[in-house]
């Protein structure tokens, strides 16, 4: 696991903003130059994102951008020591992957990247995608993927495209998928409600489009006090003898110890 949890969109056109979002208390920002920019302002976007990237000084904030579909100019220009690394929007193969991993590792070694999946055929094609180079997590762009699939975006209709990329995730070996944006931001109660949903589902994370859903998120992916204990409870007692019973009388072998590394995995620092 990274250890980023939130990670929190900034228009690459509102660079006012770029530093406010560093100090956000997010664990991650995203500064965006496809669905937040004007056709009419992309090349400045590009610049003026770049710019910033290249003097920004991070912290333990991680630092992606969101790039133009198959734009390598943009990958280009905003690759630098400090970029953790690119979103590619619309991925819908693993050959879409490896050019810009091809151009990453000529520009920015370090660079990671996560593909978004936002097509029928990105859906379909997702272990393939997860299993290409670079790629440290996936995501799924639900407004367009809705919009591609013809349904209405509710919990139930993206549920097996959603399964889809996290087993997808699973089965490459990679990091778990991050849940995707919700446009509501000024109900926080059923924000955190809507993350439980994905968390329950094999979500790790949540982009946000909002400071306020920074903390909401949060509160659902990090493990409280109590579970952590828990969780060093459960690893303590198979420690000897590979098999126990809880204080519940529940079995507790090998399954549950694999979540229980997860939740010691999240815990707060």
């Amino acid at each position: 696991m990274s250890g980023a949890l939130t990670y929190l969109y900034v228009p690459g056109t509102m660079p006012e903003r770029f530093d406010k979002a560093l100090a956000s208390g997010a664990d991650a920002v995203v500064l965006d130059l496809e669905d937040a920019v004007a056709l009419a302002d992309k090349e400045t976007a590009r610049r003026t994102v770049a710019q910033w990237v290249a003097q920004c000084m991070p912290g333990d904030v991680e630092v992606w951008v969101r790039v133009n579909p198959g734009d390598l100019d943009d990958v280009r220009a905003v690759a630098g020591p400090r970029l953790t690394g690119v979103w590619l929007p619309k991925v819908g193969s693993a050959a879409e992957v490896t050019r810009v991993a091809d151009v990453l590792d000529e520009v920015c070694p370090e660079a990671a990247i996560s593909a978004m999946i936002e097509t029928a055929g990105g859906v379909f094609e997702a272990l393939a995608i997860a299993r290409a180079p670079r790629i440290r997590f996936l995501q799924i762009g639900e407004v367009d993927l809705a919009a591609d699939l013809g349904v209405d975006g509710s919990h139930d209709s993206l549920l097996f495209a959603r399964s889809q990329v996290v087993a997808a995730s699973v089965a490459a070996g990679i990091e778990p998928p991050l849940a995707a944006v919700s446009r509501n931001f000024r109900d926080l109660d059923e924000f955190e409600s809507d993350t439980r949903k994905l968390a329950g589902l094999g979500f790790v994370g949540r982009a946000c489009i909002h400071p306020a859903q920074v903390a909401a998120s949060r509160k659902v992916f990090v493990p409280t006090v109590d579970e952590v204990q828990d969780a060093y409870a459960v690893l303590e007692a198979l420690a000897t003898t590979g098999v126990a019973v809880d204080s519940r009388g529940f079995l507790i072998d090998e399954a549950v110890a694999r979540q229980a590394r997860r939740v010691v995995a999240l815990r707060a620092p």
